[in-house]
C-alpha cells in the first residue's frame, strides 16, 4: 500500500488556498492525502481560512484531516509536500511596487521590472528561511513554490539550500490549454519547445499527436494571447508570454497604467475584503464567486500535477522553473529557466532545446542578467548590486532614473528588507 501524504500550505491565509484544496480533492484517487496543515503568520486570516477549509472539505465530501498553526516546525515534521504561496508585505507593499515606478516613467508590475525586483528582494530571504526549515525538519519533502516572482525565488533557494523544489507558474502550461480550447484537441496530445524565463518566454515547434501545427492552427492559438500584437506574433511565429506586452508595447502599457484610477494591487485589496467576508460567513461552505474576479487561477492545477507526478512516478510533461544545466546554451548552468520538463519521483528533468529563435536571445539574456543580479542583491543586501540589477533591466536601464528610484523603493519597503538595513 502506498504511503498516505501530508501536505503543508505556507501562506494559507491567501485567498487562493481553496483552489489548492479543490485540486487535491479532485485528485484524491491518485493522490491519497491524509493530512493538510495550514500555516500563516496572520493569525486572523489563518483562523478564518481554517474554518472555511473545514466547511469546504465537508462540502466536497473530502475526507482529510485539516489543522492550522503559525509554527513551521510543528507543521513540517513528516511532511511530503510544502506548497508555498507567500506574499511578503501583502498587497499593501505590492501597491508601492506598482505606483512608485510610474512617477519615474517606468512600468510598475508585480513580477516585471522594478516591481518584480522588489517583490523578489522581500520574498527571497523569507523563502530561504522556509527552505532551511525544510532541510531541518522534512528533508525529503518537495517544495512546490508559486510565490512570485517564482523564477528568482527558485534560483535563490537552490543557490543556498539543498532541497527538492519546483518553481511553478500557470503561464508555462497555458499554450497547451490554448491549443486544447482553440483546436479542440486533448491537452495530452500537445507538445512544444519552450524557451526563456518566468514571464519572459516563447513557445514554438508546437505539435499535436507528433505532427507540426498548420499556419491556420497557429493563427487560432495565437489569438488566445491577447496582450501582444497579433501581427508581431505572426512575424515571430512564436507564442509569447502574455507578460512580454511590457517589453513589446512598453509606451502603450505605461500610458494605460498611468491613466488608471487604481493599480491592480489597489483593486485586489478592495476585492479581497469581499472575498474574506464570504470566507468568514459560517454558513458559506463553497468557494466565493468573487474569487473568479481575483485572477491568477491555474496554479493549483500545476501544483497538484507536480505532486501527482512525483508521488506516482509518472514522468509527466510539464513546464517548470528549474536550473538550466546546459538546456539553454547561452545561459549559465545555475541560472533558473522556465522550460519543458519530465517530472517523476527522481526529480525534474529539463528537455533539450534545439533551434533557438535567435531574435529573442538578446531579450532573454538581458532579463536573465537582471534576475541573477537581483538574486545576489537579495542574498547580500548590497546596494551597488541592486543598482546594477536595475541598470541591467531592459525596462529601466538609465542611471538617472535607476538610482533615485532605487532609493525611494528601498525606503518604502524598509520594514521588509532587513538585509539592506543592517544595524
Amino acid at each position: 500500500m502506498k504511503k498516505e501524504l501530508k501536505v503543508v500550505i505556507i501562506g494559507a491565509g491567501s485567498s487562493y488556498t481553496p483552489e489548492l484544496i479543490e485540486g487535491l480533492s479532485e485528485h484524491r484517487n491518485v493522490l491519497p492525502v491524509k493530512e493538510i496543515v495550514l500555516v500563516d503568520i496572520n493569525e486572523e486570516r489563518l483562523e478564518i481560512m481554517d474554518g472555511f477549509v473545514h466547511r469546504y472539505c465537508r462540502h466536497l465530501d473530502y475526507d482529510v484531516e485539516i489543522s492550522s498553526t503559525t509554527s513551521r516546525q510543528e507543521a513540517f515534521v513528516g511532511a511530503d509536500f510544502i506548497a508555498c504561496q507567500i506574499r511578503v508585505g501583502g498587497n499593501k507593499q505590492r501597491i508601492y511596487d506598482e505606483k512608485i515606478p510610474l512617477k519615474y516613467g517606468v512600468i510598475g508590475q508585480e513580477t516585471t521590472g522594478v516591481g518584480g525586483m522588489f517583490n523578489a528582494l522581500r520574498t527571497i530571504p523569507v523563502m530561504i528561511e522556509i527552505a532551511k526549515d525544510v532541510e531541518k525538519y522534512c528533508p525529503d519533502a518537495w517544495i512546490v513554490n508559486y510565490s512570485n516572482p517564482t523564477g528568482l525565488v527558485t534560483e535563490a533557494v537552490l543557490k543556498v539550500c539543498h532541497v527538492k523544489m519546483a518553481g511553478l507558474c500557470a503561464g508555462g502550461m497555458r499554450p497547451r490549454w490554448w491549443c486544447e480550447e482553440a483546436l479542440e484537441v486533448s491537452e495530452e496530445s500537445v507538445y512544444y519547445d519552450y524557451i526563456g524565463l518566468n514571464h519572459m518566454n516563447f513557445t514554438y515547434n508546437i505539435t499535436i499527436d507528433g505532427k507540426p501545427i498548420t499556419d491556420e492552427q497557429f493563427s487560432k492559438v495565437a489569438k488566445k494571447c491577447a496582450t501582444v500584437s497579433q501581427d508581431l506574433i505572426h512575424k515571430l511565429r512564436l507564442i509569447p508570454s502574455q507578460y512580454t506586452q511590457y517589453y513589446f508595447h512598453t509606451s502603450k502599457i505605461l500610458s494605460q497604467l498611468k491613466s488608471q484610477d487604481k493599480t491592480r494591487g489597489e483593486a485586489i485589496l478592495e476585492l479581497e475584503k469581499q472575498i474574506w467576508r464570504e470566507y468568514s460567513n459560517p454558513e458559506n461552505d463553497d468557494k466565493p464567486k468573487t474569487l473568479a474576479k481575483r485572477g491568477g487561477g491555474g496554479y493549483s492545477r500545476i501544483a497538484v500535477g507536480v505532486m501527482e507526478a512525483v508521488y506516482n512516478d509518472t514522468g509527466k510533461w510539464m513546464v517548470i522553473n528549474v536550473p538550466n544545466n546546459g538546456t539553454i546554451q547561452f545561459l549559465d548552468d545555475e541560472a533558473v529557466i522556465e522550460t519543458a520538463c519530465f517530472v517523476s519521483r527522481d526529480g525534474i528533468k529539463p528537455l533539450n532545446l534545439k533551434n533557438y529563435p535567435t531574435e529573442v536571445i538578446g531579450l532573454i539574456s538581458a532579463v536573465k542578467n537582471y534576475e541573477s543580479l537581483t538574486v545576489e542583491a537579495a542574498l547580500t543586501g548590497d546596494y551597488d548590486t541592486a543598482l546594477k540589477a536595475m541598470l541591467a533591466h531592459p525596462l529601466i536601464r538609465e542611471y538617472d532614473i535607476a538610482k533615485p528610484l532605487l532609493d525611494e523603493m528601498l525606503e518604502a519597503h524598509k520594514d521588509y528588507l532587513p538585509q539592506f538595513f543592517k544595524k
